[in-house]
C-alpha cells in the first residue's frame, strides 16, 4: 500500500497497527492525548512533517484509548513517538522536542525524492516554520522564575500524598473510566466484570472527575493507560494483565495471599481467606520425585533466594519488587530465580511449599513468605532478627553495587529504557554513538531501580544520565560522548 501522501490517518486497533508496519515503509506512530497540550502543540509538527514526507506513514494513537498498543510500546507518557523501518522499531523519542522530531523523521524517512539527500525538516521545508514556532512557544513556557517552580513542587508533593492516599483507601481499589455501576469503556467494564467474577469488595475513583489525579497517577503508578488497579497499595496492572490473571487463576492467588476476602453472593456473607501460613511438607503430595528433588536443590542453592517474577533489576510485578527493595535496604545478598520463565517450578513450588502464590521469600531453607509478611517483619525489626539469628549477615553495600554494576562490562552504560528502546533523546544519542563506531557495551535501565538511579548520582558526583563508563571510570554524560564521537576520539578512549 503506498503512503499515505501528507495524511496522518488515526490508528484503531493493533491488528491495524500491524499490518501496516509489516509493510515495510518508513512509518512514524505518534502516541498523544487529547488533554496534554504538549501533544496539540507536537501534533502541528507531526502533520506538517507528514506533508514534508509523503513516502512515509505518519500515524497518530490515542494512547489511553488503545492501551494494548500503549502497553506494547511502554509508553509510560504524551507525547511520544515510534520509529519503523523494513517492519522493525528503530528508534522513539519521548517528550515535546520538535527538533528532535523532525531529524529523527528526516533519519527514518529518508529522501523526499531518491536523487535528493535526506535532510532534517526543520531546514525550510514545509514544518520548518512550524518547528521553530513551537520550540519558541516551548522556550516561553519553561522560562517560569524559581519561585513558580518552588509552588509547583509544593503542588507535586501534596498531590503525591493525595494519590498515596486514594491507592491505599480500599485493599482493591480499582481507578476507572465511570463507576462500576456506569463503566465509561470497555477496558474498565472488563476489569469490573472480573472483580465481581472473583467475588471481592473493590472502592472505585472515577477518573474523568479528576483531572488532576488522573494524570498524577500516570507518573505516579508509571502506567500509562486507565484502568489501573491496586491491592493492598500496589499496582497490578490494567485490564490485559487482569484478565490474563483472572484467566489461570493467579488473580485469585493474590488477593487470598493478601488477605482479601470473598464475597459469597448467594449466601450473603464474608469468608475468610484461607490462613495457613505455608510450611514444606516431606513428602510433597503430588509431585514427582524428579520434581521434589529439583525445588529442594532450588530452595538450598542459596542462604536467601527469591522465587520472584522477572529478576531484581526488572520485576514484572510491584509485590516482587517490594520484597527486592527491603532485601536490598536490609543489604542482603541473595539469589533469585524467575518463575515466569519456568512452569515446572512455578507450579511445583506452590504444592512443596504449601503457598499459593510469588514472590516466596526462603531464609536457610526455611519459608519466609510473602510480600505482606516480608513488610511486616521488616517494620517490626523481626527481619533483621531472624537473618542474625540464621548467620546471615549485611553483606552488599549499595556501594559495593555500585561497583559491581559498573565493573560488569567494560564499557557500561547507565540509561533511561534499553538500548533497543531508549526512553529518553539524550540515552537514544549516546546509544546511536556507541552503535555507530561498533563499540560493544553494557547497559543499566536505571528507571528500573530508583536507589541505583539515586545511588549513582552521588557515587559518581554526576547529576544527570545518561552516564558512560570505561573499565570503572566515568567518562561523562550525553555531551562528553557526542564532543569524543565529533572528534574522532570515542573509540580510541573505549579501548585504551
Amino acid at each position: 500500500m503506498a503512503a499515505s501522501g501528507g495524511a496522518v490517518k488515526e490508528v484503531k486497533s493493533k491488528a491495524e497497527l500491524d499490518a501496516r508496519i509489516v509493510e515495510g515503509a518508513p512509518v512514524i506512530l505518534h502516541f498523544w492525548a487529547s488533554w496534554c497540550e504538549a501533544s496539540k502543540h507536537m501534533d502541528k509538527v507531526f502533520s506538517h512533517l507528514s506533508i514534508d514526507f509523503p513516502l512515509a506513514h505518519f500515524l497518530r494513537v490515542e494512547a489511553e484509548e488503545h492501551p494494548e498498543i500503549s502497553e506494547a510500546y511502554s509508553v509510560s507518557a504524551v507525547p511520544y513517538f515510534v520509529f519503523f523501518k523494513n517492519g522493525k522499531a528503530v528508534d522513539t523519542l519521548e517528550g515535546a522536542d520538535p527538533s528532535s522530531l523532525a531529524n529523527k523523521v528526516a533519519k527514518v524517512a529518508g529522501p523526499i525524492t531518491p536523487w535528493e539527500p535526506a535532510a532534517p525538516a526543520s531546514l525550510g521545508m514545509a514544518a520548518g516554520a512550524t518547528v521553530l514556532e513551537t520550540v519558541q512557544e516551548f522556550a516561553k513556557q519553561n522560562g517560569a522564575s524559581q519561585e513558580t517552580s518552588q509552588v509547583l513542587s509544593g503542588k507535586a508533593d501534596k498531590l503525591e500524598k493525595r494519590l498515596q492516599q486514594l491507592v491505599n483507601a480500599h485493599p482493591i481499589m480499582l481507578f476507572m473510566k465511570g463507576n462500576p455501576e456506569s463503566p465509561k469503556c470497555g477496558f474498565s467494564q472488563k476489569v469490573v466484570d472480573i472483580l465481581k467474577k472473583e467475588k471481592v469488595k473493590f472502592g472505585s475513583f472515577d477518573i474523568l472527575t479528576d483531572n488532576e489525579v488522573r494524570e498524577g497517577l500516570k507518573k505516579f503508578s508509571n502506567w500509562p493507560t486507565y484502568p489501573q488497579i491496586y491491592c493492598k497499595g500496589e499496582l497490578l496492572g490494567g485490564s490485559d494483565i487482569a484478565i490474563s490473571m483472572h484467566e489461570n487463576g493467579e488473580l485469585g492467588e493474590v488477593f487470598r495471599e493478601h488477605g482479601i476476602e470473598t464475597f459469597d453472593s448467594e449466601e450473603g456473607k464474608l469468608t475468610q481467606p484461607d490462613g495457613k501460613k505455608g510450611g514444606i511438607s516431606e513428602p510433597s503430595s503430588g509431585l514427582s520425585a524428579s520434581t521434589s528433588s529439583r525445588l529442594k536443590s532450588l530452595i538450598t542453592s542459596a542462604p536467601v533466594i527469591l522465587f520472584m517474577k522477572g529478576n531484581p533489576d526488572e520485576p514484572k510485578c510491584g509485590f516482587s519488587r517490594k520484597v527486592v527493595d527491603i532485601l536490598r535496604q536490609e543489604s542482603v545478598k541473595f539469589k533469585s530465580f524467575d518463575i515466569l520463565t519456568d512452569d515446572e517450578v512455578r507450579q511445583g513450588l506452590k504444592v512443596y511449599s504449601n503457598w499459593s502464590s510469588y514472590p516466596q521469600l526462603y531464609i536457610k531453607e526455611e519459608l519466609i513468605g510473602g510480600s505482606d509478611i516480608v513488610l511486616e517483619m521488616q517494620k517490626s525489626g523481626e527481619l533483621k532478627k531472624v537473618l542474625a539469628e540464621k548467620g546471615i549477615s549485611s553483606g552488599e553495600t549499595l556501594e559495593d553495587r555500585l561497583k559491581q554494576l559498573i565493573n560488569s562490562s567494560p564499557v557500561m552504560l547507565f540509561m533511561k529504557g534499553k538500548p533497543d528502546a531508549p526512553q529518553c533523546g539524550f540515552s537514544s544519542k549516546v546509544v546511536n554513538a556507541l552503535k555507530e563506531e561498533g563499540v560493544e557495551f553494557g547497559s543499566f535501565d536505571i528507571l528500573t531501580d530508583e536507589e541505583v538511579r539515586q545511588g549513582l548520582k552521588k557515587f559518581s558526583n554526576w547529576p544527570t544520565f545518561p552516564q558512560l563508563y570505561y573499565k570503572g571510570e566515568l567518562i561523562g554524560g550525553c555531551d562528553i560522548v557526542l564532543e569524543l564521537r565529533n572528534s574522532g576520539e570515542l573509540k580510541e578512549t573505549l579501548s585504551e
